[in-house]
């Protein structure tokens, strides 16, 4: 059981029924626009402002030096680079996509999560748009494993620029660093930026330093923002032109991270960040290092490094390996939302979900997802051990995501906005024209280590198709064994049992079914309670929810059978604590009138068998089966007294 309440259906022994209100506010109202943009700054763009460190030496490397520092050239990739970040980062993402938030959550699921949310479940354009949303997520997370493991390496890798003897030290170093930044995501995002901030503002401050001076001596860089130059170049040499774009794709590489941290600090702090500070110096560099090449053409070696003079070569190797180290968060953050996405949508099992800020529900540390991704970093690590041996890896999930980002927008936005046609066929001719070039592009390095990320998203997609499948299967089962809750009253009414002293309490999803728990005591030991509880806690995504409308009381049709059903409200900074909520309960109907130290509680606990039935094969009901073993313990989400806690069992086969 997560330790936050999921607004989807429950599996048994599940308290947690659906919610969707109120909206949570803005990040920014709450702790200040400046605060949450200075954070975002630590933890948003560390991704994607990085990418100067290797972008341009990459376009420049590829295929046998295929691009020259010819001005052509020079000034088709910076063209490139330049209207790649703007179209993508800053037109499509954070004008557009950054507008398709689910209360205040981004990413690739939560955009899926809304357009169910819009048109319903039964809509053929929701079934695809889940699809699609669970292959985007999966390919997020081949990202969110690959992104630490370059980063780090890249970043370590430069102790070989000071010391070329060193290289023995990289590997064990790099794994060292990865270590303490997964120890750290417990503290949450919001101190993680705030400890983060500092380095990358003096990162992006030494970004535009450095890229400067190159473009006040040769101005003609200049030239390189006019679009018509990528014409040229895709004219003068179309096939270099297309590979170029596998490399300068590297330039916006985080964009996705960007939506997905949305939660984590809001959207106007990200804006805010991206368009005044970030986006300018981002620009400043790569024309800095455009104008480097043109006028020495040796120095695509390392145009980054170049750039600055002799004497702060040396520090700005340590200050690019802390801020590498730092554009692991973004991923690692966004990979903490998306999960937390999966499992309200169904597809994941139950995670232990912690909130790390008292007025901001999209800062969370799920320990599950970090120890799980740290661990799949260390084997990249290990297996890799370089950052360029990973470098083919890389670009593949990134363009795939943004591919598919935009299939949802549009579906978003032509069946829900009601956009015309003409503006949807724009958007798509224009985001997802440039972004299949970049899929089609990196698809040439499948066979050279792009083969990993589809792995990985494959593996991820089975897990979450086969649990979202078998949740589907064991929750229809389950529902037609506990049978509808008024029935069962009545037929306790007809037939009365004897009642013993006491109360009993059932955490259960709602109040239309029987809680497996309160059937199976009726009907092997032949006894009810004098007070029989039924607790369901309603999710709602704001931080706290007023005691006085906390809790709903419904004698279910009688006031003098003994059976009530308590439906709770609680935030998401609100602590699942039943007990307690009991306590608050009593006296609040005559049907409430007992001694809440006394209270046992009862939990239905569904031990899943693997049967003959259709629906699932062999071995994905094995797959589920060990998912369900992993699930969250309910007992310890409601804080339930170990000596006043019962389990009862039920055994559906799947």
């Amino acid at each position: 059981m997560t330790s936050e309440n999921e607004p989807r259906p429950a599996p048994a022994g599940s308290a947690v029924a659906d919610a969707r209100e109120p909206i949570t506010p803005s990040a920014a109202h709450r702790t200040g626009l400046f605060g949450l943009a200075l954070g975002a700054i630590g933890v948003v763009f560390g991704d994607i402002g990085t990418s100067p460190l290797y972008a341009m030496q990459t376009v420049f490397s590829i295929d046998h030096n295929a691009v020259q520092p010819t001005s052509n050239d020079v000034y088709g990739v910076i063209s490139l680079v330049f209207w790649s970040i703007t179209l993508i980062v800053s037109v499509k993402y954070v004008v557009f996509i950054l507008r398709a938030d689910n209360d205040g959550e981004g990413g690739i699921m939560a955009l899926a999560a809304l357009i169910r949310r819009q048109l319903g479940t039964r809509s053929r354009r929701v079934a695809v748009a889940m699809i699609l949303g669970v292959i985007g997520a999966a390919l997020f997370y081949g990202d969110s494993l690959i992104t630490p493991a370059i980063s780090v390496l890249s970043a370590v890798e430069g102790i070989e620029v000071v010391a070329p003897s060193a290289h023995r030290v990289v590997l064990p170093v790099g794994i060292a660093i990865v270590a303490v930044l997964f120890l750290v995501q417990r503290i949450g995002t919001h101190k993680i930026g705030r400890l983060f901030a500092p380095v990358m503002v003096v990162w992006f401050v030494v970004l535009a330093v450095t890229g400067l001076p190159q473009i006040v001596a040769h101005p003609g860089i200049l030239r390189g923002l006019s679009p018509t130059y990528i014409v040229s170049f895709v004219t003068d040499h179309p096939y270099t032109a297309f590979i170029a774009m596998g490399a300068v794709v590297l330039s916006i590489t985080g964009a996705e991270a960007l939506y997905a941290d949305m939660g984590h600090f809001g959207r106007r702090p990200i804006r805010a960040s991206w368009f005044f500070f970030v986006f300018p110096a981002l620009v400043i560099n790569y024309l800095g290092q455009g104008a480097l090449i043109l006028h020495t053409p040796s120095a695509i070696a390392n145009p980054f490094y170049l750039l600055a003079p002799n004497w702060a070569r040396i520090p700005l190797v340590v200050l690019a390996t802390f801020a590498t180290v730092i554009a692991s968060q973004a991923v690692i953050s966004g990979a903490f939302s998306v999960s937390r996405q999966a499992v309200r949508l169904g597809f994941l099992p139950q995670l232990t979900v912690r909130h790390t800020s008292k007025a901001e529900g999209g800062q969370i540390y799920v320990p599950a997802v970090n120890w799980l991704l740290f661990a799949g970093v260390f084997v990249l690590m290990i297996t890799f051990e370089s950052s360029s041996k990973l470098a083919t890896a890389y670009g593949l999930a990134v363009t795939g995501t943004l591919l598919l980002t935009t299939t949802l927008f549009l579906i978003l936005a032509g069946s829900s906005w009601r956009w015309p046609m003409w503006r949807l066929v724009v958007i798509g001719v224009v985001f997802g024209g440039v972004e299949l070039t970049f899929f089609a592009a990196n698809l040439t390095k499948v066979v050279h280590g792009g083969w990993l990320p589809l792995i990985i998203a494959a593996a991820i997609v089975t897990v979450m198709m086969t649990w979202q499948r078998g949740r589907q299967l064991i929750t229809g089962r389950r529902i037609e064994a506990e049978g509808p809750l008024p029935a069962f009253v009545e037929k306790l009414r007809a037939n009365p049992l004897p009642r013993v002293p006491g109360t009993a309490v059932f955490p259960h999803p709602g109040k239309t079914t029987t809680p497996l728990a309160l059937r199976a005591n009726t009907e092997f030991n032949q006894v009810l309670h004098e007070h029989v509880v039924i607790v369901s806690l309603q999710a709602e995504n704001v931080p706290h929810v007023d005691p006085a409308e906390q809790i709903t009381v419904d004698e279910l049709g009688y006031g003098d059978d003994g059976i009530v059903h308590l439906a709770v409200r609680v935030g998401f900074q609100d602590d699942q604590d039943i007990p307690r909520m009991l306590r608050t309960a009593v006296g609040m109907s005559s049907e409430l009138q007992f001694d809440p130290e006394t209270a046992s509680y009862f939990l239905s606990r569904i031990a899943i068998e693997r049967g003959t039935a259709p629906g699932l094969a062999t071995w994905r009901k094995r797959l589920f089966i060990g998912l369900s073993h992993n699930a969250a313990n309910p007992a310890t989400a409601f804080h339930l007294p170990e000596d006043r806690t019962v389990v009862m069992g039920s055994r559906i086969a799947l």
